[in-house]
This record gives structure tokens, sequence and C-alpha cells, in this order.
């Protein structure tokens, strides 16, 4: 494989970084700066901060949603280089991922139907 084969992918990780950057210096410019105690404690999740999360206590459903998040993060990962190379693995490459896509949504319908994406208060 030469180096010029990655040159779109080089060209696509230079504009999320120029856009990334320019949003964020372009709201830096625009938003009000109002800094006042109340405004700068800390905040996790509606409850207060003297409360149970001070204490390190979070509610299961918090680290079961967030797993969730990681994983088909991560997983989702896979299409980007599978669809770089999607003309040189040819069929065999495309049903292999076509099963691993497969795979994911009964894993989803899966977390969906335990209600482990149900946020309760």
């Amino acid at each position: 494989m030469a180096a010029m084969e990655f040159l779109p992918v080089l060209f696509m990780i230079v504009g999320v970084v120029l856009v990334t950057g320019a949003t964020l210096f372009v709201s830096s410019l625009l938003r009000p700066s109002n800094p006042y105690p109340e405004k700068n404690m800390p905040y996790e999740c509606g409850m207060d901060a003297a409360g149970e999360a001070a204490a390190g206590r979070f509610r299961v459903p918090f680290f079961i949603l967030a797993i969730l998040l990681v994983v088909f993060d991560v997983e989702t990962m896979f299409l980007f280089p599978w669809a770089a190379v999607l003309k040189d693995i040819g069929l065999v490459g495309f049903v292999e991922m076509f099963v691993f896509i497969v795979l994911l949504l009964v894993g989803f319908a899966y977390a969906w139907l335990k209600g482990a994406l149900e946020w309760e208060a």
C-alpha cells in the first residue's frame, strides 16, 4: 500500500480538526462570559454535588448506559477502515461486514428490550 492511498483520510482528519477549532474559536468570541460561584459548581446528572455523587455512589443505569455507549462507539469505528478497503476485499468483505452489523443490531435490540436504554429518575 502506498502512502497516497491514505491521503483522503488525512484530508478528512485535517478538515475535522479545522472545523472543530474554528467552531471553538468563534463560540469563544460570541458566548457571554459571566462566571459566578453557583455557575462554577460541579454538576452531575441533576444531583447535588454534596449528595450521593460526592460519596462516589452512582446508580447502576448510569454505568450500563456508559458501557453501551463505549461498546457501540468502538464497534462502529470498525466501519471506517472497512469502507476504505471495500474495493480490495470484495463481496466476501461486504458479507462479513453485513454479518457484523446484524450482530450489532441484535445486541442493540437486546439492550433495548431489556430496558438498558431507559433512564429512570
